[in-house]
């Protein structure tokens, strides 16, 4: 069934303009007794003020008789999308993995209570910090009623071909889809019962100190986009013309305007993966250091919240490719001594403690401890990274420095290619 979906939704006048554009070209009927239309629309929802204020959105939507009577229209059905990308790019990891959960479980009450059905799109990307991991265990951490008999999802990037390029591994992937959609259907496996409210309180204050320490770095550190650009390659993916659109979606040099692809795969191919742990180091011990027994709390939800297990599991994955050894080089591209040293080292600090408090909550010392499979073929693959990660960043001194041999550029993209391809972090 087509839909119209409106990215940045953040009211509801966004969702009416659509409307008002599909009755103005034919598709929106409401001259009869029954309005009809025949392209369903769909918010979406991206930054975490947004997911906050999804329920509030789609209660005030639905107020509206005639927008009701459409979705009556449809069998009472309504969808709603989630991003992953914008909301991480905005508040960090841990708060934009809780401000989704928050928004879908808003969101089921408000149908539950309109007497609709809702069917939420999940806007994943490929790497963790769009949402990414392993698609079972992201839908098993799904809310209750979030599910409810179906969903979607979008697969993305090198995704498409490492999970369908063959049949068997597609018939895999699709089964392991389907296993885990009626599981979350069928079964409590939130598994929290009359705890989850105390958890969801935890996670609430964990979520906003967590948001604090990221917006500390990212959007009030003075000259972080400086250090950003020269650190990273972004500038040199949009340069050598090698997405599918402008880096940005202004011509600007604003954080904020930046497109959440280009925004990972920097941070992935200078191997400090930033999007897909900064901030939860800072908020887990400063949660903790408020009263020493909150370790138990922490330790039995991951026991029991798959959630909580899966926030974690994801981002030990991250912080396993990271290597702030690598990173460093990276750094010396920043011409500004004061600078580099402003930002790497809190890079630095905040990746000791995330690292820190991973084991503490986990009781492991191996971050890739859950799966050792992945961790043999991760350590497997490091030795062929390194000698790219150096070369890439000679190279990007050599491009900066005016040398426009056709050789350097090439080279900078069969890097790039290099490293995405192995770290599968690549955006």
């Amino acid at each position: 069934m087509p839909t119209y979906i409106i990215s940045m939704c953040q009211s509801v006048s966004d969702l009416l303009e659509a409307a008002l554009l599909l009755k103005e070209v034919g598709l929106l009927d409401a001259s009869g007794p029954q309005p009809l239309c025949p392209v369903g629309i769909v918010p979406l929802f991206e930054t975490i003020d947004d997911l906050h204020r999804g329920a509030s959105i789609l209660q005030a939507l639905l107020d509206i008789p005639l927008y009701r009577a459409l979705v009556d229209a449809r069998g009472g059905s309504q969808e709603v999308m989630l991003g992953y990308s914008d909301s991480n790019k905005d508040g960090g990891y841990l708060a934009a993995n809780w401000a989704l959960y928050r928004a879908e479980l808003d969101l089921v009450e408000t149908a539950r209570n309109a007497g609709i059905r809702l069917r939420l799109f999940h806007g994943r990307g490929g790497t963790v910090g769009r949402g990414g991991g392993p698609s079972y265990q992201a839908i098993l951490a799904q809310p209750p009623g979030a599910v409810n008999g179906s969903l979607r999802l979008t697969e993305q990037g090198e995704v498409i071909a490492a999970k369908y390029a063959e049949p068997a591994m597609a018939h895999r992937n699709l089964e392991a889809l389907l296993a885990a959609t009626l599981e979350s259907t069928l079964l409590d496996v939130e598994g929290l019962g009359p705890d989850a409210e105390p958890a969801y309180a935890v996670l609430d204050e964990l979520a906003a100190r967590a948001q604090r320490a990221y917006a500390d770095l990212v959007h009030e550190t003075p000259g972080f986009v400086d250090y950003f650009l020269a650190s990273t390659p972004v500038s040199e993916i949009g340069a050598l013309n090698i997405g599918s659109r402008p880096t940005s979606r202004k011509p600007t040099n604003s954080i904020a305007d930046l497109r959440a692809i280009p925004w990972v795969l920097s941070w992935s191919q200078c191997r400090v993966m930033l999007p897909g742990w900064y901030g939860t180091g800072t908020a887990v011990h400063e949660w903790l250091d408020e009263d020493a027994g909150r370790l138990e709390v922490l330790q039995d939800l991951y026991r029991r919240w798959p959630f909580f297990t899966s926030v974690l599991s994801n981002m030990a994955q991250v912080l396993a490719k990271s290597d702030l050894g690598l990173a460093a080089r990276y750094a010396e591209l920043v011409p500004d001594a004061a600078l580099r040293h402003r930002v790497f080292d809190k890079i630095v600090a905040e990746h000791g403690r995330t690292i820190a408090a991973h084991k503490l909550i986990t009781g492991q010392d191996n971050l890739l401890a859950d799966n050792p499979s992945l961790a043999r073929s991760v350590f497997n693959r490091f030795p062929y990274l390194e000698p790219l990660n150096h070369l890439q960043v000679e190279l990007l001194r050599r491009y900066r420095g005016g040398d426009d041999d056709e050789l350097v550029q090439r080279g900078i993209l069969l890097t790039m290619n290099g490293l995405a391809s192995a770290l599968r972090n690549s955006g």
